[in-house]
């Protein structure tokens, strides 16, 4: 007996093989039909023996290529048609419907080891690719994923990767980027002026003025990236005085796992994480007898390392023979630089010389971050490698629009049960970005088809997402949602993992605009995706001159020592002795009256006023510096257990963190000449302690077990560390990030979810 089954399936599967696999599967089978392509699923007609056919559907959940995801598979069934064979038909456009796009994948070993093989005719061709991997999201213009609606449609495939492109039992059957030396992009070396420099081997040439010290603008995915021999101090000095860059880390792009184990300590999860699809930047202990210059990262216990993710990196890493620093070219504060005519315009004092190549990146999207806690992963920026692939609710949601927050932004679009969160913007701080911004909101929009009927925003009034949220908003008649900053840091966790709520949020991070107008960030809050209480806080501090105090935690120190104590501080025997007494007086003068004083709650703030007061760090030269090196302090006294004391105080039915004592103590310590490194282990150990005392009140009060971490002060893995093993040792369960960032890069998934709500009750629904 005979039956046809009509197949819709849908997901990510569309650019990663799933059509020739259907063809291989149904051939193997002995089925005659049809597969195809939409803009909004793959299709599927498959008839002949009914044991077969039910086979042929049993084996798709085990069967499909590595780098497809199948989300719904429906099925029904018909006469049969009398179909002859079974072929691969041309992709079929529907109006409205939208599919899960592939992000970029980093190359294969087939594909690696092809380039690395002179006996291939892709021997040492830097724009090699398969079906397995290569450029998605960077490339593709409009759906269906097709080769005419993706950057590669200037090239004519030559015969024979016409060949390959038309073989559904090839690797390359449909893989739209296929090219090859006689058809495909090609690279060229120029000077800082665009001139063409004269060489056969325009990347072999680039590697020798890598070794030669020199800075060289490489166009590669998503972008450009600044590159030097990262073991030439000279070199990453020259880069960082070029740059504007004095201080904030650089990742390192090493040849292979065998080169990172010798300049970082790899554990299993983080050897798996660098070798998977995404090829993440991941940040690892940094060893000391690495030859790594020290300026790639001054000041960190951390390096931040990838692999090679195209073929021109393992190539190029391969010719140089020794780590590359691989950061963003960007002038400091814009986005990433993609094309051609921007890179000779913005570029030409940076580098030395440009690697340029010829297929256009019409989606720019940087490096993602990542790092290991225990054994799970937390991606610290979301971008390559992740984007655009949604994150999967557990409810469906109306179209919503979510602009996210001023720092490390993202946006969010939402449909059905997916939220496609951004790749990383970047600092909203001027008009470039916002350019950027606008362009990605239009195309995510146009890919998804997405036409928002909720806008979202965070509280803040002056934050310029906000701005163009309202506006938006305005201009489509459309609900605007204001979302606190710390429930949205607490709904975008709770979203990730599925759940409701409520729990006990513990929200730390730098700035957030609080409901009473101060700024909030040492929060303990309950929570669910709809609504928030805020239950306890840190003590407010002064942040004298407003922004001044974050550039300058020196301020942050002197605003806390005057709030807590009566009287002037001796600070003959501190650090803080070589501030100007003149601003001193000054910073006194403004707390008094209240002048540019604003009151913060912040985490963040407090950690800056620690690591100023012990002498680590009393002026930054980039977001969370002061922050990062007082951890990095911390870890230098591994077998410290002490602790500061603190006062837990009600008010108002709130409970309030009190620093009095804690800065007590620390003074105490430090006219004792204790160790820096000591005093701000005690100080990690003392937030600890301090978080999972209130945790445990809360939930006793409460009758609420579960507690979520999430802000930017848990980028800090020690912190992160203690504090979770402090919860689970009070039976508390917890949950933090994962695949969306912790920090404000998850904020816009946040502000989604809880309009979605909001707006959902609004109507009674």
């Amino acid at each position: 007996m005979e039956q046809r089954a009509r197949i819709s399936v849908r997901g990510v599967v569309q650019g990663v093989g799933f059509r020739p696999f259907v063809y291989r599967l149904a051939r193997e089978h002995g089925l005659r039909g049809w597969v195809r392509n939409t803009s909004g699923s793959v299709e599927i007609e498959a008839e002949g023996d009914a044991d077969e056919v039910r086979a042929f559907l049993e084996a798709f959940p085990s069967q499909v290529p590595p780098r497809a995801r199948v989300d719904t598979l429906e099925t029904s069934f018909a006469p049969v048609a009398g179909y002859e064979g079974f072929v691969i038909r041309e992709s079929h456009r529907q109006e409205g419907a939208y599919q899960l796009v592939s992000p970029d994948i980093a190359t294969c070993a087939d594909c690696v080891r092809e380039i690395l093989s002179p006996e291939d005719r892709r021997a040492g061709y830097p724009f090699t690719n398969c079906t397995n991997c290569g450029p998605r999201f960077t490339i593709i213009e409009d759906i269906p994923y097709d080769r005419p609606k993706t950057t590669m449609a200037p090239f004519t495939m030559c015969p024979q990767c016409a060949a390959e492109y038309g073989d559904p039992l090839d690797r390359r059957f449909h893989a739209q980027p296929n090219a090859c030396p006689a058809c495909g992009p090609t690279l060229e070396l120029t000077d800082v002026d665009g001139n063409t420099l004269p060489t056969d081997d325009p990347l072999h040439a680039a590697a020798d003025r890598l070794r030669e010290g020199q800075v060289l603008a490489v166009k590669g995915l998503g972008g450009f990236h600044l590159v030097c021999d990262a073991t030439d101090e000279t070199a990453v000095r020259t880069l960082r005085r070029r740059k504007r860059r004095p201080a904030k880390p650089f990742a390192v792009m090493m040849t292979d796992l065998a080169m990172i184990e010798r300049h970082a300590e790899v554990g299993n999860a983080e050897r798996d994480l660098l070798s998977a699809p995404q090829a993440p930047i991941v940040l690892l202990r940094w060893r000391e007898d690495s030859t790594v210059a020290p300026s790639v990262a001054p000041g960190s216990r951390d390096l931040g390392v990838m692999l090679p993710y195209t073929p021109l990196h393992h190539l190029l890493l391969r010719d140089v023979d020794r780590p590359l620093v691989m950061t963003s070219a960007n002038v400091s504060g814009e986005p990433l630089v993609a094309g051609r005519d921007e890179a000779l315009r913005k570029l030409p004092k940076i580098a030395d010389a440009f690697l340029f190549h010829n297929r256009a990146i019409h989606i720019r999207c940087d490096d993602s971050v990542c790092r290991v806690d225990g054994e799970a992963t937390q991606v610290v920026r979301r971008a390559r490698g992740y984007a655009p692939s949604p994150i999967d609710l557990p409810f469906s949601t109306r179209p919503i629009l979510a602009c996210g927050a001023e720092l490390r932004n993202t946006f969010c679009l939402t449909r059905d049960a997916h939220a496609f969160l951004s790749p990383h913007i970047g600092d909203m701080e001027n008009e470039e970005t916002l350019d950027h911004y606008e362009a990605m909101i239009a195309h995510y929009e146009a890919l998804f088809r997405i036409e928002p009927e909720v806008v979202a925003c965070d509280l803040h009034p002056e934050y310029t997402a906000t701005k163009v949220a309202r506006a938006l908003a305005e201009a489509e008649g459309l609900p605007c949602v204001a979302v606190q900053h710390h429930h949205a840091h607490v709904a975008s966790c709770l979203a990730e993992h599925g759940v409701h709520g409520p729990v006990i949020g513990v929200a730390f991070d730098g700035t957030g605009y609080g409901t009473d107008g101060a700024i909030w960030g040492g929060e303990f809050l309950i929570a669910d995706l709809a609504r928030f209480e805020r239950v306890g806080h840190f003590q407010y501090l002064p942040m004298a001159g407003g922004e001044a105090a974050i550039r300058k935690p020196y301020r942050m120190a002197l605003g806390a020592l005057h709030t807590l104590f009566e009287g002037p501080i001796d600070l003959t025997d501190l650090s803080l002795r070589s501030v100007d007494p003149v601003e001193a007086r000054l910073i006194a003068d403004q707390i008094d009256r209240g002048l540019n004083a604003p009151l913060t709650s912040s985490a963040g703030r407090l950690f800056d006023a620690v690591s100023a007061l012990i002498g680590i760090r009393g002026e930054i030269d980039y977001d969370a510096q002061a922050a990062i090196e007082l951890e990095a302090n911390a870890w230098m006294a591994p077998s410290e257990s002490g602790r500061y004391p603190y006062t837990v105080t009600r008010d108002s039915g709130l409970w309030v963190i009190q620093w009095q004592e804690l800065f007590a103590a620390v003074l105490a310590d430090l006219r004792a000449r204790t160790a820096a490194s000591a005093i701000a282990r005690r100080f990690h150990n003392t937030l600890a302690a301090m978080t999972a005392s209130v945790c445990r009140q809360i939930a006793a009060e409460r009758g609420i077990r579960s507690v979520v971490l999430t802000g930017g002060v848990f980028g800090n893995r020690l912190l992160s560390g203690l504090v979770a093993a402090a919860l689970h040792e009070e039976g508390l369960d917890v949950l933090t990030h994962g695949e969306v960032p912790g920090n404000d890069g998850g904020i816009s998934l946040g502000q989604a979810v809880v309009a979605h709500f909001e707006t959902q009750e609004t109507k009674g629904v």
